[in-house]
């Protein structure tokens, strides 16, 4: 998939561009991706769309997952579901694949984690939480955790149970980040006055 591990290793901040440099970088990745549905789009066509859409689910969710993180960091918000479809079918002309619901949600799950490893390396490189116009990750990452938890899905179904799978998971991401920012917190506090973070390791 792409290389979100060197989004994450360089940037810092947020509602910035992606450095051009890592653009280019993923830009070989991107068109493989893009690529690979063009191909797969005329098989995922009318009732196919539907009859083999849960084949190509987890490629869907992996994809989104990197859509959505990418999208976040550039602009510290989550990608529609429309801007996410549109995404998916920039190769895929004159034919389109559909993104089910089910696949948004579940490749917003798994961004979470994205989310979570981002921001605990910006708090152990930077010292601070990034985050802008008064909000941080964490504000965002505890108001996903509120939206993802009230879903309701029918027992029994696909998404219900890739849902409890993945619940558990997104909630322990969000925690992962309170506990770094509360020993962030503790541990500025506790510095004596002067006193760099480097001598009190």
């Amino acid at each position: 998939m792409l290389r979100r591990f060197l989004i994450l290793r360089r940037v810092r901040k947020l509602n910035e561009s992606i450095p051009q440099s890592i653009v280019k970088g993923n830009a070989q990745y991107y068109q493989n991706i893009q690529s690979k549905f063009a191909e797969i789009a005329p098989d995922l066509q009318g009732l196919n769309a539907y009859r083999y859409g849960r084949q190509i689910s987890w490629g869907l969710q992996e994809y989104m997952e990197a859509v959505s993180f990418q999208h976040y960091l550039e602009t510290q918000s989550l990608i529609t579901y429309h801007d996410a479809q549109a995404n998916i079918n920039l190769g895929a002309a004159p034919h389109s694949i559909i993104l089910t619901i089910d696949d948004y949600l579940l490749g917003i799950f798994d961004m979470v984690g994205e989310v979570m490893r981002f921001a605990i390396t910006a708090m152990a490189t930077g010292g601070e939480l990034p985050g802008k116009q008064g909000r941080n990750v964490l504000a965002d990452l505890r108001e996903l955790r509120v939206c993802l938890a009230s879903l309701e899905a029918d027992k029994g179904t696909w998404l219900a149970n890739d849902i409890d799978k993945k619940m558990p998971v997104m909630v322990e991401c969000v925690e992962k980040v309170e506990k770094a920012l509360y020993g962030l917190t503790v541990r500025g506090a506790e510095r004596p006055k002067g006193r760099s973070e480097e001598h009190t390791s």
